[in-house]
């Protein structure tokens, strides 16, 4: 192991106590061959929420043609209904509640290891561009980008519109330009300075659209003419990102790396009021398909050379366990994993997902987190040479280990996807439990329920979602720490 490879490891392991990554020490001049990876991710873009998924009105040529050239996703899940605990999964491969992260505004955990930490492990340089939404971007902060694996940050600490403050690194800086632009410029500049210094990177591209209030740029509220105002913003904001995801494409046709680049791009939950379900049942905030289900597209032409589409239930979750296959990381005395490596799929080779998925909306009150007035009022302190420290402003951390949650006591609406088969596990407010089990083959739109009619299978999956909801409360309490 060389010297570089050594000090990133025991960096790595002081910062983590118990957890330390095994490296697959590559063989000489491989780490070049390494692909690069980039995760794109949309703020409250809904299933129905493009033009290739059915929407009759909006626009989304980009989008329409990576769905045509790579690995479309028909049963892609969101770990969560809302926000930052989506986000968090997509860093950890791990179910949000497992960490705390239950709501929005909620935070990572300083001792979970983000697929960021794990990648600079074997030459990664690493950058997230946009909406962090998993604690302060203070530079102080142990939930900042920075201090969560990131070389490179220009981040908001939630969503954002058009001309956005953003924090550089820590330092609150005011940008000009249509919010999707520039978050899409930020992360180019990374990546040219990557590839000049030769080296592999991983690029977090999180937008801050369609996240209301609605605001497009005068270009795409035109193209809605025949739409209400609220309508035409929403539908302009989504064709705005389309249009920056296509120039961040291009630009790596023109840098000369798109090849071998992993674009893989999503949303974080379902549709908003202003959006498209695609038929799907429920919405943001519920576990309904309408609620996690969310689009997805992979492309990646050195693996993926032909157009394909998959219906195996995929999500978030995924993302961080597939990376570190990929890149040949193994984490020893890993916590557990929710999610599973999806190489398989992407080499056309899985026929069904191998384990169920399970999601937890646990009752817990969301932290507002306003962006511009956290940004303006940081820059304000920077001007002045008085900067507070971050634990002294919001969003505070949250998801501590100050408490203990029960294993008995399962509140809140969770669900369990094993195959085509769907089962709903509700509390009400009496405390008593309702079940519902749909088959989503036949039954997209949950409406035909097969509690009384398979008993056998809602058996089945009813023992296996409670005995994941109790490993969820002991990571929650924090043994796999230990």
């Amino acid at each position: 192991m060389t010297l570089s490879n050594r000090f990133a490891l025991l960096s790595l392991t002081l910062l983590l106590g118990t957890v330390t990554c095994v490296i697959k020490t590559p063989p000489p001049g491989e780490t070049s061959q390494k692909p690069n990876i980039i995760l794109a991710m949309a703020d409250d873009q809904g299933w129905g929420d493009m033009a290739y998924n059915g929407h009759s009105v909006l626009k989304t040529p980009s989008f329409d043609e990576m769905a045509n050239l790579g690995l479309r996703f028909d049963r892609f899940y969101a770990a969560a209904p809302v926000c930052s605990p989506t986000r968090g999964s997509v860093l950890t491969g791990r179910h949000p509640n497992r960490f705390g992260c239950f709501r929005w505004g909620y935070s990572l955990r300083p001792q979970e290891i983000t697929i960021a930490e794990a990648l600079k492990t074997v030459g990664y340089t690493t950058g997230h561009f946009g909406k962090w939404h998993l604690g302060s971007v203070r530079s102080d902060s142990p939930a900042c980008p920075g201090n969560s694996g990131f070389d490179e940050w220009f981040s908001s600490p939630n969503f954002y519109e058009n001309d956005p403050w953003m924090s550089h690194n820590g330092t609150a800086v005011k940008t000009k330009g249509e919010g999707s632009k520039v978050t899409v410029d930020a992360a180019l500049r990374f990546i040219r300075a990557a590839v000049e210094n030769k080296q592999p990177f991983l690029a977090v591209i999180w937008f801050g659209s369609p996240h209301s209030p609605h605001a497009a740029v005068e270009e795409d509220f035109k193209l809605y003419e025949d739409q209400p105002e609220e309508m035409r913003h929403f539908l302009g904001e989504i064709t705005a990102m389309d249009r920056a995801m296509g120039h961040l494409r291009r630009q790596l046709r023109e840098i000369g790396i798109a090849e071998n680049t992993l674009l893989w791009y999503t949303s974080d939950n379902g549709a908003i009021k202003q959006g498209s379900t695609g038929g799907l049942s429920g919405g943001k905030g519920t576990l309904w398909e309408g609620g996690i289900r969310v689009p997805a597209i992979l492309e990646w032409p050195t693996r993926i050379p032909s157009p394909r589409t998959t219906a195996i239930p995929c999500g978030t979750i995924d993302i961080y366990p597939t990376l570190l296959e990929i890149a040949g990381v193994e984490i020893e005395n890993q916590p557990p994993l929710d999610g599973i490596s999806l190489i398989p799929l992407i080499d056309g080779r899985m026929e069904g997902r191998p384990s169920p998925m399970g999601f937890w909306d646990y009752p817990s009150k969301g932290q507002p987190v306003r962006s511009a007035e956290l940004l303006k009022e940081l820059a304000q302190e920077q001007a002045a040479g008085r900067v507070a420290p971050a634990v002294e402003k919001p969003p505070y951390q949250t998801g501590q280990l100050n408490q203990k949650y029960s294993e008995s006591e399962l509140p809140g609406h969770a669900a369990w996807i094993d195959g085509s088969y769907k089962l709903h596990r509700i509390p009400n407010e009496s405390g008593e439990v309702e079940y519902a089990l749909f088959d989503l083959a036949e039954d997209p739109e949950e409406k035909n329920d097969l509690i009384h009619q398979e008993p056998g299978q809602a058996d089945k999956m009813t023992a296996a979602l409670e005995a994941w909801q109790k490993s969820v409360i002991q990571s929650l309490n924090g043994e796999d720490y230990e």
